[in-house]
């Protein structure tokens, strides 16, 4: 019965945890799901790979719907012995997107408890940190592959903090465990970022340790979380050896091209530019969002309502009132430094609040570590806009150049701002009654006096955005004006907010002081004001409406146009050219096998065919990726099809290989090959041997594609001579294989990013197969460490019921 007790409050803290993500998402209570932008997107990208696995029960690991063809790697593959996602299934329990919310609130609370923090603070702490908007934002736009990441974490801090603490065995477990978990959530920048977190608060209590001159527990510790670390990235080896071979190839590894499209010579070999990778900086200013909301305006669209000065201005303009208000519903009002936002990414003012309390109240020095992770967060997500940091990031910091959307670093701060808040709320009540009065009117002091500045201080702003010429050029410069009337108005408003909830928040903490209320009920008001604060404003940016039937979330596209009807009447295979998504959109990939597609990731080689070639109009590379139909918008902003009766088909033999010494020679050639008569080859590419390309031909040669599956293609030959054949699918070197007539062939990449053979005379069956070594030898390693964790896991139980039965004989 005492043990149950002592569990009761974790099981409420849980169950309240379930309760409030279904009610938070309630609509999937009736079964629908939330319509998230970006999983439409890659619904598209995996149509092919998921019906492959459905109707052969199999993985393809290879699809063409996108980008010509490319691995399904981080297209959501299903890998063997990937156990580790299996124990994540299971804490997935709750519906989309409660699922993400509730694993939020749970590694939270994890976490806080690994801080010796009580279950009811815990509690509160955890809502407040699964309702930080961009938390819940990132959900709303399916970003699920971050928001997994994020929800992780804790609970990992929570194991390197239980081990550091002397608490080996429950440490260790929660740590390899939660480092599978975080490692197969799949989200590799998020997990870099918080690297530097863990490294912050590692060398904390290392710090520490060494100071109590412990090193018997220093070793012990260290070694612990090595073997941890090592079994959780064994637990993913499959997904995180197919992803670094993958990564080579993609846009996040450096290219050999040395001039840009525009015919420039490129400062660095990345081949993501300075400026893709900064696109997303935050703004200096734009930071105290995090403490008002609306500050910059909020988002791309924010609702104004009937009251503001813009639904005055469009009735005036004689339009009718019904549209007005759905107009106004739409509006532009962010003016931040970043070209799209969705929500601002507000932690709360009671948030901030707390936490500058935290530094003058608690006593572990573990808030340092929580300090310079928010402040080291904060400086990186400024980008280009703090430069001599960023340039030293990306120019010398490992792997820091791999990633875009520096602003999304701020996730660091988005978790320790909570744990601190919580950790002052903690200490305030904890606190004797004269040693909390001074820290407590001097933090309210601090975040009053901020805001009051802001307040004061709005004339050093004109309330204009970068986008603002292409608003005047659509609406008006009178639209403009009142669009800012309405931006000056939200500053002014959220301020106000703001200083509200401080307030509160205040008020109830100084009745605290003079005991009008017990620990228990401040605890539970402070808890309250701080999730309200929150919870109303991210409520504003995921809405009810948001949510749509299932028929409608596996069917994103809807029904096939005409112009898709007409081209899915052609049984034959090639791909499809959709003018408007060009290379970000999987429209056409959910239809057919598209030339574009959308994955934030893309084949490096075939983006810079893309940039390079397509972007310039070359319809022959168009042909020689035997691009049959292109689909183009009428006039009347109808999709066509339009047939390409010039597209060179499914493989060809051509007359000469012309060779070249670089990646620059290969893709100027491009530039006026021909195609169906010639291929380039780069000659550093040749991996064993002479070159030795025989391109004899008649006019009768041909090459057959007669059966296709993504992973294995069949084709026959026919050709009285020795010759070379291209083939319209995209070179990968890891994984594919060759044969003709059963013997192996090399595979040659020419033309930049095709396949090309050397075909001896005569008819022959020739077949290309994906069977990724990758595959198998990650897996063997997976189920290893999975065997190994579950048997120290046994162990580790075993080991502490042996150790709980002598403590109870001993009493």
């Amino acid at each position: 019965m005492k043990k149950l007790e002592k569990f009761a409050p974790h099981l409420y803290a849980i169950f309240g945890f379930i309760v409030i993500a279904l009610i938070y998402f309630y609509p999937v209570l009736s079964g629908k799901q939330l319509a998230q932008s970006d999983i439409a997107q890659y619904t598209g990208m995996a149509k092919e790979q998921i019906d492959f696995r459905n109707e052969y029960h199999e993985e393809p690991y290879w699809t063409n719907s996108g980008f010509g063809g490319m691995p399904t790697y981080q297209l959501g593959a299903k890998y063997p012995h990937n156990y580790i996602k299996s124990l994540d299934s299971v804490l997935r329990f709750l519906p989309r997107p409660a699922d993400y919310l509730f694993l939020y609130f749970i590694g939270f609370y994890l976490l806080m408890l690994s801080l010796r923090v009580k279950p009811l603070k815990a509690f509160f702490g955890a809502l407040a940190f699964g309702f930080s908007t961009y938390l819940i934002i990132i959900l709303g736009v399916g970003h699920n592959a971050k928001a997994h990441a994020i929800a992780y974490i804790p609970v990992l801090l929570a194991g390197i903090i239980y081990v550091f603490s002397k608490r080996y065995l429950i440490g260790g477990i929660i740590t390899v465990l939660a480092a599978g978990l975080e490692l197969q959530a799949n989200h590799f920048q998020m997990t870099y970022y918080f690297l530097f977190l863990i490294a912050f608060i590692a060398l904390y209590y290392v710090i520490e340790i060494i100071k109590e001159k412990d090193f018997q527990h220093l070793y012990k510790s260290l070694g612990i979380l090595a073997f941890a670390a090592i079994l959780g990235v064994g637990m993913n080896a499959t997904n995180l050896m197919a992803t670094s071979e993958y990564a080579k190839n993609s846009t996040r590894s450096t290219t050999d091209l040395t001039f840009t499209p525009e015919g420039k010579k490129k400062t660095d070999n990345n081949a993501m530019s300075y400026d893709y990778i900064t696109e997303y900086s935050y703004g200096v200013a734009e930071s105290l969002n995090l403490i008002a909301p609306k500050l910059f305006g909020g988002s791309n669209t924010e609702d104004l309502g009937e009251k503001s000065s813009m639904y005055q201005f469009i009735i005036s303009q004689n339009v009718p009132e019904q549209d007005a208000r759905d107009l106004v519903k739409h509006m532009p009002t962010y003016w931040g430094d970043q070209p799209i936002v969705a929500a601002p990414a507000y932690i709360g003012i009671v948030v901030f609040f707390l936490a500058i309390l935290a530094l003058f109240l608690e006593k572990r020095k573990i808030k340092y570590a929580l300090v310079i992770g928010v402040v080291f967060s904060l400086l990186l997500s400024f980008g280009k806009n703090f430069s001599p940091l960023t340039d030293f990031f990306i120019n010398y910091v490992p792997l820091y150049n791999k990633f875009r959307a520096v602003s999304s670093i701020q996730v660091i701060l988005e978790l320790c701002m909570p744990v601190l808040a919580i950790l002052g709320l903690s200490a305030f009540i904890n606190a004797d009654e004269e040693s909390r009065k001074k820290p407590l009117l001097i933090s309210a002091g601090i975040v009053a006096g901020i805001l009051i500045l802001l307040i004061l201080g709005n004339g050093a702003f004109d309330f204009t955005s970068g986008n603002d010429k292409i608003y005047a050029q659509q609406y008006g410069p009178e639209f403009m004006k009142v669009l800012r009337e309405d931006r000056e108005s939200l500053y002014f408003s959220t301020l106000y907010r703001s200083f509200g909830f401080l307030a509160v928040a205040f008020g109830l903490m100084f009745l605290f002081t003079k005991k009008v209320f017990s620990q228990f009920t401040t605890v539970i008001l402070i808890g309250l004001v701080m999730v309200l604060d929150l919870f109303v404003v991210a409520k504003n940016y995921v809405k009810a409406e948001d949510f749509v039937s299932k028929s409608q979330i596996e069917r994103p596209f809807g029904e096939p146009t005409e112009a898709d009807a007409r081209i899915l009447e052609d049984t034959t295979h090639f791909r499809v050219f959709e003018i408007d998504g060009n290379m970000n959109s999987a429209r056409a990939s959910y239809f057919h096998q598209s030339i574009g597609g959308y994955n934030a990731v893309k084949p490096r080689k075939y983006q810079e065919l893309f940039d390079y070639q397509i972007a310039n109009n070359n319809i022959e590379i168009l042909n020689m990726l035997n691009t049959k139909y292109i689909i183009k918008s009428d006039q009347e902003g109808r999709p066509q099809a339009l047939e390409n009766p010039e597209a060179n088909g499914n493989a060809w033999f051509v007359s000469k290989v012309k060779v070249v010494n670089s990646a620059d020679e290969e893709m100027k050639a491009l530039n006026t090959l021909k195609t169906k008569e010639e291929a380039t080859f780069l000659k550093p590419e040749l991996s064993k041997g002479l070159f030795n390309f025989e391109t004899g031909k008649d006019s009768t040669s041909t090459i057959e594609l007669i059966s296709y599956k993504p992973n294995h293609l069949k084709y026959v030959s026919n050709n009285s001579k020795n010759g070379f054949g291209v083939f319209s699918e995209m070179y990968y070197k890891d994984g594919w294989k060759a044969t003709i007539d059963g013997k192996d062939a090399e595979i040659y990449n020419v033309d930049y990013v095709l396949r090309g053979l050397n075909i001896p005379a005569g008819k022959h069956t020739i077949e290309f197969k994906f069977e990724p070594e990758v595959i198998k030898t990650g897996s063997m390693i997976a189920l290893t460490s999975t065997v190994l964790v579950f048997l120290i896991i046994v162990f580790s139980i075993y080991y502490w019921r042996k150790q709980n039965k002598k403590l109870a004989e001993l009493k």
